[in-house]
């Protein structure tokens, strides 16, 4: 690291290698050669009861009980052939069960490669065919994705064979292999080094394919430390509102990792709408709640929630994409005693990358924060190469610990995205300012071509929710034969307001921005469609606009 007189107190920035430095405070990191994530998260000590709480059924697991699970599912897996470096295929939506096949799968050097549910049957051959799992944990609503596959699979949940025609092959219930017992395995757990690939999560592919993003014990180890560090669990057992995706690395590290290291109970919310994550809050005393933007805009304009008691909830931490000033605004209006944190990461930073920690931090408006511990940055002139200083835009580069070891079985893309010296190439447009705080512009690749200017869709976003009558909203490219390219909106109306034209939403932006930004076409639609992280899938809108030319 820079010796601390060349760098700038204030930014962080080393004018003498053109490096940002994080200036928190460096986290240490455990020093053992042989060591799992699963083992490193069993042993925080704490005072905690209960681990998890299915919200729907009221179910409820004890720590004694979480851990009980995991050694007896660790051994079943071992009896069924499951060894260190194997990958164990996972598809299921947010359970109390979810958890414990992780932490299992981890605890015996295996590799977890999480899946959405709702992806399609072939994206789910895809990610099978890349990865090469030996086995596969699923519920019996997704037995059909994996006919076919050849997998032997553990059903999670209760399953009848009756009917049985799909092409599968259930070799065990999850139930039955802890209720078989745990049996020795450590001589399995010693092989286990921090080096090794824990997850094979894939990237949302916004902008192309999905690729396979190898993480290492060390990576996830580093991130629960963040977490714990940056939401103070240390000083006490919280209770988390459990409804972003645990098969993203957003849900996983908070959630499924930092949130269980802590001693913290997980409120496990699976049913869709604000009613049940209210009637959660309400229940459950929810004092930390894990969201996507939508979810912030949604809870800020939605009158229903006037009907709940969610005066528990401290603090929201929202990742994903960066909220509009007004979106604060609005949200800070209706929930005054919430802290509303923001931060940026990837799934190929392992979760961590940025963060405001504090309510001071967060009036910051529109910026992700300061950069995590262990965490240095490079701001990197797309064109040139060069490494800029304080407010200069460009390319992010990030360093650190929580850093990919590279994409699976592709060396190619691996070499376009991390560099010999372990820099990783965001492809996000950003600057940090003079107090080292990071603010993300755009993504480069989406930037909108209008006669030679750039036109960055997030900051038209962030102005179309600020509109009374909009809740969400995405910017793509639409061809132009004199522009080359021009902004076009899908916007998603309340669903009580009057009939919105696209006359007037191209006024109400044309009033806030310069005439080469403004919207030139409108397209009203029921939803936006995004990743579980809350990111705009602007391929799938693009798609869209361009199909009728």
């Amino acid at each position: 690291m820079a010796e601390s007189r060349l760098v700038e107190h204030r930014s962080g920035f080393c004018p003498s290698d053109c490096i940002f430095y994080s200036k928190r405070k460096p986290v240490a990191l455990p020093m053992e050669e042989h060591l799992d994530v699963a083992t490193f998260v069993s042993s925080f000590p704490h005072s905690g009861d209960v681990a998890l709480i299915d919200a729907t059924t009221g179910e409820k697991v004890t720590y004694p009980r979480l851990w009980s699970m995991v050694r007896s599912l660790a051994a079943g897996l071992s009896s069924l052939g499951v060894r260190r470096g194997d990958v164990v295929l996972l598809i299921s939506p947010n359970s109390v069960l979810f958890p414990v096949v992780c932490l299992a799968v981890l605890s015996l050097g295996a590799v977890l490669t999480a899946a959405n549910p709702l992806n399609t049957t072939q994206e789910i051959r895809q990610q099978a065919s890349d990865s090469r799992p030996v086995l596969a944990f699923t519920t019996p609503d997704f037995l059909p994705k994996l006919a076919g596959l050849g997998l032997p699979i553990v059903l999670m949940g209760r399953y009848s064979h009756g009917g049985g025609r799909l092409d599968v092959k259930v070799a065990a219930t999850m139930q039955q292999l802890v209720e078989a017992g745990p049996t020795p395995t450590e001589g399995l757990r010693d092989a286990v080094r921090q080096g090794d690939t824990a997850t094979l999560l894939y990237s949302s592919g916004t902008t192309g394919r999905s690729k396979g993003v190898a993480s290492s014990h060390r990576s996830l180890m580093a991130t629960v430390i963040m977490v714990m560090q940056r939401f103070r669990l240390n000083e006490g057992a919280q209770t988390f509102l459990g409804r972003v995706p645990m098969f993203h690395v957003y849900g996983l590290t908070v959630l499924g990792l930092g949130a269980l290291a802590s001693g913290s109970t997980v409120v496990v919310v699976s049913e869709p709408g604000l009613e049940s994550i209210a009637t959660a809050i309400e229940r459950y005393g929810v004092t930390y709640f894990p969201l996507a933007p939508p979810l912030v805009a949604a809870l800020a304009k939605s009158p229903t929630l006037d009907l709940y008691d969610m005066s528990s909830l401290q603090t929201v931490l929202c990742g994903g994409a960066p909220l509009s000033e007004d979106v604060v605004q609005e949200f800070e209006a209706r929930f005054p005693q919430v802290a509303l944190l923001q931060g940026y990461a990837m799934t190929e930073t392992t979760g961590t990358g940025s963060s405001t920690d504090t309510v001071e931090e967060s009036k910051r408006i529109g910026s992700s924060g300061l950069l995590s511990p262990n965490m240095e940055a490079k701001i990197v002139d797309p064109e040139t190469g060069r490494a800029l200083a304080e407010n200069g835009r460009g390319e992010l580069w990030l360093r650190g610990p929580c850093i990919m070891k590279g994409y699976h079985s592709n060396p190619e893309a691996t070499k376009l995205t991390l560099d010999e010296e372990g820099w990783l190439k965001t492809g996000d447009l950003c600057f940090i300012d003079n107090d080292g705080y990071l603010f993300v512009l755009d993504r480069l690749k989406e930037l909108i071509k209008y006669k030679g200017f750039q036109v960055p869709p997030a900051e038209l976003e962030a102005l179309l929710l600020s509109h009374p009558q909009i809740i969400d909203a995405a910017v793509v490219p639409f061809p132009d034969e004199i522009a080359g390219q021009i902004p076009l909106a899908y916007v998603v109306r309340r669903e009580e307001t009057d009939v919105l034209l696209e006359d007037e939403v191209i006024t109400f932006i044309a009033k806030k921005v310069a005439p080469y930004k403004k919207v030139r076409k409108v397209s009203f639609v029921g939803s936006i469609p995004r990743t579980p992280s809350g990111k705009i899938l602007r391929k799938n809108l693009i798609k869209i606009a361009t199909s009728c030319l």
